[in-house]
């Protein structure tokens, strides 16, 4: 299952998505560190056909996690040479042009 928040704003959809077992950790990498905080991305439950869904729609993505970064590969919404990996966290974030 998944976590999923989506954001409309000024014309853009945003969703936020991240895996529902990371929610509340923090995940450090150097200088790098990630706040899995459920304010932003929900607390309501998500199958993978619901997120797929919404990140097609998405104008901008946040995705967090290692399923939830490889639905997006999947899909093709996100390319793999572009995914961050912070401590044991993928991370990854799309923008429509």
């Amino acid at each position: 299952m998944f976590r999923m928040k989506v954001y409309r704003v000024k014309g853009e959809i945003l969703v936020a998505v991240c895996d529902s077992d990371i929610v509340g950790k923090t995940f450090r990498e150097g200088e790098l560190r990630i706040e899995v905080k459920e304010g932003f991305y929900g607390d309501s439950e998500f199958n993978e056909e619901e997120v797929k869904n919404a990140l097609k729609k998405a104008t901008i993505a946040n995705i967090t996690g290692k399923r939830a970064v490889n639905l997006a590969i999947k899909i093709g919404v996100i390319d793999e040479r572009n995914v961050l990996k912070i401590g044991d966290c993928l991370h990854a974030q799309m923008v429509v042009m």
